[in-house]
């Protein structure tokens, strides 16, 4: 009796362990892509908060320190929320060529083994993690070019609104299965979608808002570079996250974003770090972190297409045109954005939207679906070059429009503009009571 009780539960063991690498096989998630996400999704938030607060810290006045770190920290608390209740859904869910659908409002039906046909082989929860950090990055952009002179009642609208009309829209379009990424634009991490959107938009913000008082007249020198330079390490470091990640598995393809995307930001430096010791006798630190900045911008939307030696090119390009956006052309054209984030990340953005159009190695953007992948000029693909421009024009004409039309809203409720009391003052004292001793 014993031993028929024994007997069956072995067979009953034996079952459940062939069973269990069977059910294990049949799931469509993988462990080491899903273990490889959610450390990029950490590393991309890091970005943001500590990353970007602290490099805006370290490059604005005393006065406005605790400010411009309170924009940042607005972007992270009100996009997380917002992108739960809808913007994942409508930038991700539904084929539509303009917009998604609400189907996962609030996340509604999504359980811990749901998967996103977008998103691969990782669970959709942590898809939906790591593309909000990114929509949170983007919006915190903006504030570095309207810092020292917005209400913080006008940059919480503004997280708002720009949010869902310009965001979620283009990034719909390039990534969610919308009009551009049907006509082949490709952006691997973000250069239509975060870099020249948050460049475009906060060089409208800028214009609208007028210059800083004093400016061109007044001392501005940053706060505490030594600041800055944790803050663009952190950033740094993140960005293998931000590149590297968009691959959304554990792969070669991720790998290599990651190596193309040190070897541009170190060539960014040196080029912009060249660029002022020529022209100005004398290399500054911030301008070696602009350098690098503008390299890693500029490699986002090519990283998961191109090789090493593109990526030295790449950032050389990226050093020496984001240098000369902000200097001579910012000083020609007049405009006061703060921290230079149309000239780095604009223009950078700009510039890797279309050098993905010519350095794009088409077995590096190969798919089942299309094995000859989508090269570019150098391999002799001239459509792609086209299709990239188009990307681009598309992009910075939605939203520099929608982003005027969203300033004009926010002006006629609550203002734009502190006073001139109040920006002489500060915006820590004025904007949340407080100030650094």
């Amino acid at each position: 009796m014993n031993r028929s009780h024994f007997s069956c539960g072995g067979l009953a063991l034996a079952v459940a362990a062939l069973a269990t690498p069977a059910f294990a096989q049949d799931s469509a998630i993988n462990a080491a892509d899903t273990a490889w996400i959610t450390v990029a999704t950490a590393l991309v938030l890091m970005m943001t908060m500590p990353g970007l607060a602290l490099l805006y810290a370290g490059m604005v006045r005393k006065k406005h320190v605790l400010g411009v770190m309170a924009q940042c920290l607005a972007a992270v608390m009100i996009v997380s929320v917002l992108w739960m209740v809808a913007g994942y859904s409508l930038t991700f869910v539904g084929g539509g060529s303009v917009i998604g659908s609400l189907d996962r409002f609030l996340l509604a039906g999504m359980e811990m083994d749901s998967v996103n046909d977008l998103a691969g082989t990782i669970p959709e929860s942590l898809f939906v993690a790591f593309q909000m950090t990114f929509a949170i990055i983007t919006v915190a952009l903006v504030a570095g070019s309207i810092a020292d002179r917005m209400k913080f009642s006008a940059f919480v609208l503004f997280c708002i609104l720009w949010l869902f009309l310009v965001y979620v829209p283009i990034a719909h379009w390039v990534w969610g299965g919308g009009f551009l990424g049907e006509w082949g634009l490709m952006d691997f991490a973000g250069g239509t979608v975060v870099h020249i959107n948050a460049g475009v938009g906060g060089l409208v913000a800028c214009l609208v808002l007028g210059n800083r008082r004093g400016y061109g007249t007044e001392n501005m020198s940053p706060f505490d570079l030594s600041l800055a330079v944790i803050g663009t390490g952190l950033l740094w470091v993140g960005w293998f996250g931000f590149n590297g990640g968009s691959a959304l598995d554990a792969g070669g393809r991720g790998t290599m974003a990651i190596l193309v995307t040190h070897i541009a930001a170190s060539m960014g430096a040196i080029a912009w770090m060249a660029a002022e010791w020529w022209t100005r006798g004398k290399p500054s630190v911030l301008g070696i972190l602009s350098g690098a900045i503008a390299g890693l911008g500029t490699i986002t939307p090519a990283s998961g297409f191109v090789l090493p030696w593109h990526a030295v090119v790449i950032g050389g390009v990226a050093g020496i045109v984001c240098f000369w956006a902000c200097t001579w052309l910012k000083q020609r054209l007049n405009y006061d954005d703060s921290l230079d984030v149309f000239g780095i990340h604009g223009v950078g953005g700009v510039l890797g939207t279309l050098a993905t159009g010519i350095f794009a190695v088409g077995a590096l953007s190969a798919t089942t679906a299309n094995p000859a992948g989508l090269p570019g000029l150098l391999e002799g693909n001239t459509a792609q070059l086209q299709t990239q421009f188009i990307g681009v024009v598309v992009t910075v004409a939605w939203c520099g429009i929608v982003t005027f039309i969203v300033l004009k809203v926010i002006d006629l409720l609550v203002g734009l503009r502190v006073s001139p009391d109040a920006e002489r003052m500060g915006l820590d004292v004025t904007q949340h009571g407080e100030a650094l001793q």
